[in-house]
């Protein structure tokens, strides 16, 4: 008799646990050649303010971890995809593309994308020396700028590149102390879902980054209300970004977007930067006077 083989249910990473749609509802995936593949959770307003809670509660504790410890876990999390490079590249080749990349560019994307974890691991317990400063005053005091982690950060990944682009998205954010929750490819989320998997197993406390997947078009609108989210980055057409600017306006979220319009090459040095770390961190001044 045939076996019939047992196929993955595939599941979002929120709160350190895979959970389905709070709605129950799932679209389906299909793979190269235009099979069904799978059914994805297809993700509502409720699982996205469930995603705020998860991140908001692992924030303290993630930010108050020394700059040393987070860059140990980042690159720990580059170790095990390097580790299981197998899979990656049959999420990027099966997941759902329709015209899926061949395995030579999927293999590059990978390998992109440990470099990517590897390079903002280097910044852990750099960039502070970097960006903070020792500021001269008239006056009888040491004056200092630090940096701080902003909080929550909200991000949405573009449809090309489904597994870099989501990485480079979020690393600097949890870099500098900060908690995510991310809005994965629509048409190819399934190099999220296992990314998720290998989440699950890393160093990286639950909660710290959360992994969504639906449509846009239903998660934009809570994206950009959401008081909880104190940034909002990744990318978005020209009505998405008027609707995240609009919403980020009410309680004042810092908001960097990209445009579909203008394409990044994710593959180039220029997808990462310092910068990217400090578009998600807030200085704080301090005083104290000289001889206290």
């Amino acid at each position: 008799m045939t076996r019939l083989p047992i196929t993955k249910t595939p599941k979002v990473y929120v709160g350190g646990a895979f959970i389905r749609s709070e709605s129950g509802r799932t679209f389906p995936l299909k793979d190269a050649a235009g099979n069904f593949f799978a059914n994805i959770p297809q993700c509502t307003r409720k699982d996205l303010r469930n995603a705020v809670e998860a991140a908001a509660k692992a924030g303290p504790g993630w930010a108050k971890r020394t700059a040393y410890n987070r860059g140990q876990i980042i690159y720990r999390f580059a170790e095990m995809i390097e580790a299981r490079r197998a899979d990656l590249l049959d999420a990027l080749l099966v997941g759902g593309a329709s015209r899926p990349d061949s395995k030579r560019t999927a293999l590059r994307e990978i390998t992109a994308t440990i470099d990517r974890l590897i390079y903002y691991a280097g910044w852990a317990d750099k960039y502070e020396q970097v960006l903070g400063n020792v500021n001269p005053v008239a006056s009888p005091h040491f004056n200092f700028t630090v940096t701080e982690p902003m909080g929550i950060v909200g991000l949405l990944a573009p449809e090309e590149a489904p597994l870099l682009a989501l990485v480079s998205l979020f690393a600097p954010a949890i870099t500098c102390g900060n908690t995510v929750v991310a809005l994965a490819s629509a048409s190819r989320p399934y190099p999220a879902i296992v990314l998720g998997e290998m989440l699950a197993t890393s160093d990286l406390p639950g909660g710290v980054v959360n992994l969504l997947t639906g449509f846009r078009k239903e998660m934009v609108p809570t994206f950009a209300t959401h008081t909880h989210l104190r940034a909002l980055g990744g990318v978005a057409n020209a009505d998405e970004r008027k609707t995240l600017k609009l919403g980020a306006a009410e309680s004042v979220k810092r908001v960097k977007l990209h445009a579909t319009e203008t394409p990044i090459d994710w593959f180039s040095d220029q997808a990462q930067s310092l910068y990217e770390i400090r578009d998600y961190v807030e200085f704080k001044t301090t005083w104290h006077p000289i001889g206290a």
